[in-house]
């Protein structure tokens, strides 16, 4: 197939398309209807067929004859470990964990929270979910217990799944404690909690709630996989939302196993037997699309790492795994080749380790910059291709798709569109725009198989983030261009949540912690840009009268405060005391200005601004900043 032809039909005639890459899977059912429209601009696809991911994953590859192909291959640097499972192994490992499930009373259609580190159990446990029905929420082991107690409110589980502990190259994470003190702060109660015990720490079990993982599951009997509606959900990934509370992304289960087939074969260009390494956590939607259930679904192995780009041991940590493991694939985020590079700015240990199995190496996950883009090229000897997608769309909006012929590729552009993504740019006013003219990013509907079409349990929620700004478009949230040839150029958030090293998180829940300190008046958290994690935090602060706290005291109770409540990974480590915040004159506060100054941007004061001295008073502030980087 050819890009353009592929696309052009995606776009022309989405149903029949559609209907087509749904044959390539091993429906129970297969679907009569492919594409149905609701009244409120939402879309159901293949609704009367039928299906199980777990199955499509693990049981259909082993009939194909895969059955002793390795399908998991799990490397943690950190614990220094090694270990293989083959597609029946891994079959009957999830079996069993699902009879379990089952056995302790979780049903089809029941909620079940994920909290683990990168360990092979956290990929049996969704595929243990996926094979009775039960809809699995994995929440990154880098959550606070707030965080987590948020998504246990929210998902309703009936059980949750942990480990003992998550290991760093440096210090061990224990997160019995985080998950008894989520506990706590919920209010719903699953009935109870299965810990899988690591030796690096073990956790204290509470009696009559908490099982041991090992000992529960080698004593439970395995179960097959059950037929479930396509339109059945798979999954619930939480991304943050701007107002604190967290948005419950749901996945079904037809559509995203034919946009998954339909990714890695085109996409990204794998085939059956071939090596696939995602390189995330289970914890984020790469996980799930690019660990897990894309690469088995389509006979790939996959790659399960534990560890870090660098300092597990050093900078060359992926080099090795791709030479051990013939790895044919990679993908990862930008950040990670940043920390990379900072270490080995040269390339040479790209020198130490064969990367000829090496076709390919995908980013996403924030904006490419070009330096390293090129860097990484040299460095590697390899095509470096940029790509953009969202939790929401679960599979990528524009990617060079290596599967097709002619599609092409132009370096500082996340690419073109993929088949069923019809990209379009629109002004404030919702006129469409021409190349090269910016603007914000949306998509007409329908959106294509795989893409969230409703939050957890917040249907409206949905319509108003998604749907309610541009009737007829999905609105990404996202700003750019369109080239004259269709290359799709993305600038950045056009709303508060911003990208910290692939991670996206609210600047408005940091607000609202920041403002809770007693010293504090009034405070913006906005987005700055930073070398290796993308964007980083920023914290302005308007202090009450009369307070005495020094700023580096300030600074360190206000960073404590947004580590306790959302975590590390917010890299929540700046704040700078201001005497006033730029502000139109009905009061908002101006985050646009104020990231354009932080990051030395030339702006324009809006002719709404209350007060221009006031900007002149923040550039002085800033000017400390720029300095201390």
């Amino acid at each position: 197939m050819t890009y353009q032809h592929s696309y052009d039909r995606s776009i022309a005639d989405p149903a029949a398309f559609w209907a087509e890459q749904a044959d390539h899977l091993a429906w129970y059912r297969k679907p009569a209807q492919t594409l149905v429209a609701n009244p409120d601009g939402t879309h159901q696809w293949f609704a009367d067929g039928q299906l199980n991911s777990c199955y499509l994953a693990l049981d259909h590859q082993i009939e194909q004859g895969r059955g002793e192909q390795t399908a998991l291959i799990y490397d943690s640097p950190v614990t220094d470990t090694r270990q293989t499972y083959t597609f029946v192994q891994l079959r009957d490992e999830v079996a069993r964990l699902a009879g379990l499930l089952r056995e302790l009373g979780v049903k089809q259609g029941d909620g079940v929270i994920i909290y683990m580190p990168m360990v092979p159990q956290a990929a049996m446990a969704m595929l243990a979910c996926a094979r009775i029905g039960a809809v699995h929420s994995v929440v990154f082991g880098g959550f606070a217990a707030n965080e987590l107690a948020l998504r246990i409110d929210d998902a309703r589980p009936a059980l949750l799944l942990t480990a003992s502990c998550g290991l760093e190259f440096d210090r061990v994470i224990e997160y019995k404690p985080l998950v008894d003190k989520a506990l706590q702060l919920a209010t719903h109660q699953p009935r109870q909690v299965l810990v899988l015990q690591r030796p690096q720490a073990r956790a204290e079990l509470r009696e009559g709630r908490d099982l041991d993982w090992q000992a529960a599951v080698a004593a439970a009997s395995p179960v097959p996989p059950v037929a479930l509606a396509a339109g059945d959900p798979l999954y619930i990934m939480y991304t943050s939302g701007t107002t604190g509370k967290p948005k419950g992304i749901v996945r079904e289960n037809g559509g995203n196993a034919v946009a998954l087939r339909f990714a890695l074969r085109h996409i990204y260009g794998m085939q059956p037997g071939d090596v696939w390494w995602g390189i995330s956590d289970v914890g984020w939607v790469v996980g799930h699309s690019l660990i897990v259930y894309g690469p088995l679904m389509n006979g790939c192995t996959t790659v399960f790492y534990e560890g870090k780009p660098i300092r597990t041991p050093d900078a060359a940590a992926y080099w090795r795994v791709v030479e051990q493991y013939r790895v044919n694939g990679l993908f990862c985020a930008p950040t990670a080749m940043r920390a990379i590079r900072k270490e080995d700015p040269q390339g040479e240990l790209f020198k130490r380790h064969d990367l000829s199995s090496l076709r390919q190496i995908f980013l996403a996950g924030e904006k490419l910059d070009s330096s390293t883009h090129q860097w990484l090229e040299a460095a590697s000897g390899k095509a470096v291709h940029d790509h953009w997608w969202q939790t929401e769309t679960g599979w990528p909006v524009t990617a060079p798709c290596v599967g097709l012929e002619g599609c092409g590729v132009r370096p500082g552009s996340s690419n073109r569109a993929v088949p069923g993504y019809h990209v379009r740019v629109l002004d404030d006013d919702g006129h469409l725009l021409g190349p090269n003219e910016q603007g914000a990013i949306v998509i007409a509907l329908p959106l294509p198989p795989g893409c969230s079409q409703t939050l957890w349990g917040d249907h409206a929620r949905y319509l108003q983030a998604y749907l309610h700004s541009h009737p007829g478009y999905y609105h990404t949230g996202d700003g750019g261009y369109l080239d004259e040839d269709g290359f799709v150029y993305i600038m950045g958030r056009t709303d508060d949540v911003i990208n910290v090293s692939g991670h996206r998180l609210s600047t408005g829940e940091m607000e609202d912690l920041v403002a809770r300190h007693p010293a504090i008046a009034e405070c913006a958290v906005v987005g700055v840009r930073d070398e290796i994690k993308g964007q980083v935090p920023l914290g302005l602060v308007v202090l009450k009268d009369g307070v005495s706290l020094s700023e580096q005291q300030l600074q360190a109770e206000l960073v404590a405060s947004v580590r306790e409540q959302i975590g590390a990974l917010a890299c929540f480590n700046q704040v700078r005391v201001v005497k006033r915040l730029p502000k139109t004159r009905s009061g908002k506060i101006l985050r646009a200005v104020l990231r354009k100054i932080a990051d030395h941007q030339p702006y324009t004061p809006p002719s709404t601004l209350d007060d221009p001295a006031v900007l002149a008073e923040i550039e002085g502030v800033l000017a400390s900043l720029a300095r201390a980087s």
